[in-house]
């Protein structure tokens, strides 16, 4: 790893709407912030694009397609304030559901996007009647500044392999929008989920999840030492945390667990 400027990267946590124009509009607010305050990348929640509580048919009747209207936006928000906006987007599916998309997009479009794998089929939920579930795919990686950002989302979190295939793929930084359920000690699986993803691969992990009543909020940015660098409470907020190349491998020379593993990551299915 070769010396490089710390990264900023912006966490942002709201609570998207059944109203796409006004998710946009929270969404370029938040970037203009971001940018202001030196990110190069900022992290908003799953759902992003549109949600509504509980699911209906609309969900379906305003999925877009990967690169439709709302891609587009983003890419011109992009544009505009020099980041790479990674959000989750109701993409448009093969039948009657949905598929549960985390893209990041820049200048150019859409560099990377991630259909969610493991749907949250639990707690009284179930997500698979709505949203069909991504197929195992390679890791979606982009790169920004010389760092390498993955890409999974939410119930992903409870999955140590969905996190280790992203780092096996390079991945410095794990992205993770979120719509992360209230309910009991949920709010204490969330951080410490996100601080185990961390300390056992050695990674940042970045989580951007939606304020109450239906999210936790507490959208956080973890160092690989599993420390919270950067973190909100339960408002709307954007807040700015630090990446950098020397930390990881500071952390990987003092505990090589990436190394020391006798067991790969292989599809169940």
């Amino acid at each position: 790893m070769s010396a490089h400027e710390p990264v900023g990267i912006a966490v942002f946590q709201f609570a998207p709407a059944a109203d796409v124009d006004a998710n946009l509009t929270s969404l370029a607010e938040a970037a203009a912030t971001a940018a202001a305050r030196g990110a190069r990348v900022l992290v908003a929640p799953e759902y992003a694009s549109y949600f509504v509580d509980p699911f209906d048919a609309s969900l379906a009747a305003h999925a877009q397609d990967l690169d439709g209207p709302f891609t587009r936006s983003l890419a011109t928000i992009a544009a505009q304030h020099d980041l790479t906006i990674v959000a989750g987007l109701v993409e448009r599916g093969d039948g009657e559901r949905v598929r549960n998309t985390a893209v990041a997009v820049d200048s150019t479009g859409v560099v990377a996007s991630y259909r969610k794998q493991h749907l949250y089929d639990a707690f009284g939920q179930t997500e698979s009647e709505w949203i069909e579930p991504g197929e195992l795919a390679d890791p979606e990686t982009f790169v920004v500044d010389g760092l390498r950002f993955g890409l999974m989302t939410c119930y992903d979190l409870r999955f140590p392999e969905a996190a280790r295939t992203l780092v096996d793929a390079g991945a410095e930084v794990l992205l993770v929008p979120s719509e992360w359920v209230r309910g009991p000690l949920k709010e204490h699986h969330w951080e410490t989920l996100i601080a185990a993803r961390a300390i056992e691969n050695t990674a940042y992990v970045v989580a951007a999840d939606h304020t109450p009543p239906i999210g936790v909020g507490r959208s956080m940015i973890v160092d690989p030492r599993g420390v919270v660098t950067a973190a909100l409470g339960t408002e709307a907020d954007v807040a700015v945390g630090w990446a950098t190349r020397e930390r990881i491998a500071e952390v990987r020379e003092t505990n090589p667990a990436l190394k020391l593993r006798r067991y790969r990551v292989t599809p169940a299915s």
